[in-house]
């Protein structure tokens, strides 16, 4: 059941939207940021409330890589594989990251503090190789820079 906060945020941005499946993406943005991750019942809440098809809201929900359907870290690195970062070190950063942390791509530390996510492209091109922890961009990485930005978040 979707809390009264997430049915009032929701309504506050379909006001600003033709129609109501047109809002999925954020509803599903909404619920998230108060549950962490977006789960089937939570699906079936939000697909009910927009007037759509569980279907067609987990098409979209799979589509986008920042809807996580399964729960995650309290902390969020996206690590950028684009062209860009493999060709300026995303295999010494995606290496230094999992040995620092212990786990794989697509995995939660034991502790839930970090998962660790490929992200097609962060649009830093020029500072490449990039990661994002939550909202916060770090660039033109190398591992001593991933461990002063791992230990801002510990």
């Amino acid at each position: 059941m979707l809390s009264t906060n997430e049915i009032r945020e929701i309504e506050a941005e379909a006001a600003h939207y033709p129609t109501r499946q047109a809002i999925c993406i954020d509803a599903m943005r909404i619920v998230q940021r108060h549950r962490g991750w977006i789960s089937d019942e939570s699906l079936h809440d939000i697909a009910a409330h927009l007037g759509m098809s569980v279907t067609d809201l987990d098409s979209v929900a799979t589509f986008y890589n920042l809807i996580f359907r399964k729960p995650v870290g309290r902390h969020v690195i996206m690590v950028c594989d684009s062209v860009s970062c493999w060709i300026m070190g995303y295999d010494r950063v995606r290496e230094h990251l999992c040995k620092q942390l212990g786990i794989r791509l697509g995995e939660t530390t034991p502790d839930n503090r970090f998962t660790l996510l490929p992200i097609v492209c962060l649009g830093c091109c020029d500072r490449a190789p990039a990661m994002m922890v939550d909202n916060d961009l770090h660039n033109d990485l190398d591992p001593q820079k991933i461990d002063r930005a791992l230990e801002t978040y510990r």
